[in-house]
């Protein structure tokens, strides 16, 4: 018996005997490949050396270079109290908090992040916990087959991130494309059979997108609006609820977040008081005590996500706090100035980079279409430019596949390293 394992012999012999096999090790009769000889591991290490090794491995990636990937994931300043408020023991340990009474810091964490997303998308009712932006997209495009009482088939604008078609597709929804001219969606083509219609704002390519336009074409056949938003972006531009969208998905990572290899993010979600009870996840409300004193408690979360729950409105039941607690430190941070002036650096430098490289004899893949901090630019040999790129200490853009590049730039780009990437660009 395991030195931990809680269970007694008796307990073990109950459940064996319950699932018809003799022992424990019958279990596993049935799993392949089987290993006949010694595992081929290295000799045992101590603790100081296992760590010497480790570090040794680290020192072989090539840290802090200079970023310019984008395509959902940002390289953003995140001022160094959001790690220290981050890292304060009754945060490390967060999760779902069952117990008001216990979880008052926690919850009020919550709260507040809700409210600052509803305050940004301009929408009543924001939840918690959900996992990234993918899955907001996803549980948002559930959420309108709810609502609108028909199948999961959504219209989706051909500047939504294909990383999100990809988790919509895999979740078994029907997708309809919508084309676009320019970089930007022709809305005028959405079927009167889908329960919702996406715009992503700004688009995978870094365009602006017109919200109302696609708002107007999801009411016309009795569906729904929603806006796929940057939250930085919704410093600068109009909210999506003051727009007509109906629900309002992203991803939290710039926010604070670091890029971490990918995750773990945060996704958000806001929507019309109307739709609260259709909302998927939990929502933290702010109550008074018995005592008449300010208190914080789950709202509106169905017990059925945990028990019952082929009749749930979805399966998040683990608590993303601690990245939501990153996303509301920086935002409080910030303030709406600073959000603002993020935004603006990081267009400004931006629309640098992109003239410098038209300069240069580049071409922009959407001349005509308004950005902010990410744009395409169509080069001969993509490849190469991000191998001179790396040669020279500088991360590249995505390589879309079809002889383009798309090229992010925030607030933290120098002007020396826009100038380096146009001289290494425009040589190789």
């Amino acid at each position: 018996m395991a030195r931990f394992t809680p269970h007694t012999e008796a307990d073990v012999r109950e459940m064996l005997e319950a699932i018809g096999v003799e022992s424990i090790e019958d279990l596993f009769a049935d799993v392949s490949p089987k290993l006949d000889s010694e595992l081929n591991l290295p000799p045992t290490l101590s603790e100081y050396e296992a760590l010497r090794d480790v570090e040794e491995a680290a020192r072989e990636n090539d840290t802090g270079l200079p970023m310019f990937l984008g395509a959902g994931a940002y390289d953003r300043i995140i001022p160094s109290s959001v790690g220290a408020m981050l890292s304060r023991g009754e945060f490390l340990t967060a999760y779902t908090p069952y117990q008001p009474e216990v979880s008052q810091g926690g919850l009020q964490v919550i709260f507040e992040f809700q409210s600052m997303i509803s305050e940004l998308t301009a929408l009543e009712i924001s939840n918690a916990s959900v996992y990234d932006g993918a899955n907001a997209v996803v549980e948002a495009a559930l959420m309108t087959a709810r609502l609108t009482k028909r199948n999961p088939k959504v219209a989706v604008s051909a500047g939504l991130n294909p990383r999100y078609r990809e988790v919509i597709e895999t979740y078994g929804a029907e997708i309809v494309t919508l084309s676009h001219n320019n970089g930007t969606t022709n809305f005028s083509e959405v079927p009167d059979d889908v329960s919702g219609v996406f715009v992503q704002n700004p688009n995978y390519f870094g365009i602006v997108e017109d919200i109302e336009a696609a708002s107007e074409a999801a009411h016309d056949v009795d569906a729904l609006c929603v806006a796929v938003c940057d939250p930085i972006s919704l410093s600068v531009l109009e909210a999506p609820g003051n727009l007509g969208a109906d629900i309002a998905v992203g991803e939290a990572q710039p926010l604070g977040m670091p890029l971490s290899f990918g995750g773990p993010y945060a996704g958000y979600m806001a929507t019309k008081e109307e739709f609260v009870r259709q909302l998927p996840g939990r929502i933290t409300g702010e109550t008074v005590d018995r005592d008449g004193k300010l208190a914080y408690v789950l709202t509106l979360r169905g017990r059925e996500q945990d028990i019952r729950r082929a009749r749930a409105n979805s399966n998040i039941c683990t608590n993303q706090a601690l990245t939501a607690l990153a996303a509301t430190v920086y935002t409080a941070l910030m303030g709406p100035e600073g959000l603002r002036e993020v935004a603006e650096l990081s267009a400004s430098k931006a629309h640098y980079l992109a003239d410098k490289l038209t300069d240069a004899g580049m071409r922009l893949r959407y001349p005509d279409s308004p950005f902010l901090w990410e744009f395409v630019v169509e080069m001969g040999d993509v490849e190469r430019a991000n191998e001179a790129l790396l040669d020279a200490g500088i991360i590249g853009g995505y390589d879309l596949g079809d002889g383009a590049m798309l090229i992010a730039v925030t607030e933290k780009r120098t002007k020396e390293e826009l100038d380096a990437f146009v001289e290494v660009v425009a040589n190789a």
